[in-house]
């Protein structure tokens, strides 16, 4: 489960082809060694050798955390020091002019092959959320939002991992829209997503739930912490200009929060919910902030605080 934004996963794409061509090179550039008999370089014959290859100096030294954190990633890492073993033994016994044995060789392209297929699926996963994440805001997209909560939920009913929910609102947004353009409104959505997304921890995410709202997961929090944090994001959020106006003016935008913990006992729908209720709370008390979910919260009392016209925006 990705918790990078979409530069930082373009970013990931990009070092994962140039990490497949790399091997498809090496393994290339490895064949016709021992088929062709020539001289190889010493490197390869080393115990090491793997971690000093191109694709090897990418996995240990310029993969980024979260990438690492993938069981994906993880799997690559037997595969690519196994194919590096079988490969130096292959090249040992061409240089000693030995016979190269049958089941060796075909071990060597099986492992190779294993290593490509690992990249491509991790290549694959990335490709697919960039293309159902949200193009203006770089959030993620709303259609991988059930399935992972549904997973977070399946860690919480084994007692492994909580997780809270957050559901956020731009406040005011049709207010910035009327008075200074839709393009300038879409700005401060954009600049709201990367300020949320700066604040929080690498495998938390941020979604677009739909128009001015979003929804962001913070696994394995509880709700004090997550209360805590939220409160800081909501606190820093009014102070950044996010954009600056067609006279120079800087732009501000508030938000407001409602936060509940993934309840293990309901369904991901009931939990998302009960953070909108938290949320419209939120809203009609003043906005700009936070408000946690609790069952005394009713869509009742919600409307006896003046939903309606209070609520737009």
């Amino acid at each position: 489960m990705f918790g990078m934004d979409t530069a930082t996963l373009r970013a990931t794409l990009r070092q994962l082809q140039q990490a497949t061509r790399d091997h498809a090179e090496w393994h290339e550039n490895l064949i016709r060694t021992i088929v062709c008999r020539l001289r190889c370089d010493p490197g390869e014959l080393a115990a090491d050798a793997h971690h000093h290859c191109r694709f090897g100096k990418w996995y240990y030294d310029e993969a980024s955390i979260d990438l690492r954190r993938q069981s994906m990633f993880e799997a690559m890492e037997a595969e690519h020091e196994r194919v590096h073993g079988i490969a130096a033994k292959l090249l040992r016994d061409a240089a000693d002019g030995k016979a190269i044995d049958r089941d060796e060789f075909d071990a060597l392209v099986a492992v190779s092959a294993r290593l490509r297929q690992e990249l491509d699926s991790l290549r694959h996963e990335i490709q697919d959320i960039l293309r159902s994440g949200d193009a203006l805001t770089g959030a993620f997209g709303r259609a991988r939002l059930l399935p992972e909560l549904r997973e977070w939920r399946e860690l919480a009913i084994r007692d492994v991992q909580q997780c809270c929910i957050v559901f956020m609102d731009v406040d005011h947004l049709k207010e910035i829209n009327d008075t200074h353009g839709h393009v300038v409104g879409d700005q401060v959505l954009a600049g709201a997503v990367r300020y949320v997304t700066g604040h929080l921890r690498p495998y938390d995410k941020v979604f677009r739930y739909g128009g001015d709202e979003f929804l962001i997961t913070l696994p394995g929090t509880d709700l004090p912490n997550a209360s805590h944090l939220v409160e800081r994001i909501c606190e820093g959020f009014g102070r950044v200009p996010f954009v600056v106006s067609a006279d120079g003016s800087p732009i501000h935008a508030t938000a407001s929060f409602g936060l509940v913990q993934l309840d293990a006992d309901a369904s991901v729908e009931e939990s998302i919910d009960r953070a909108d209720k938290a949320l419209l709370v939120a809203k009609s008390t003043g906005r700009d902030r936070v408000i946690s979910w609790n069952p005394a919260i009713t869509t009742g009392t919600i409307l006896a605080w003046g939903r309606d016209d209070e609520l737009e925006g």
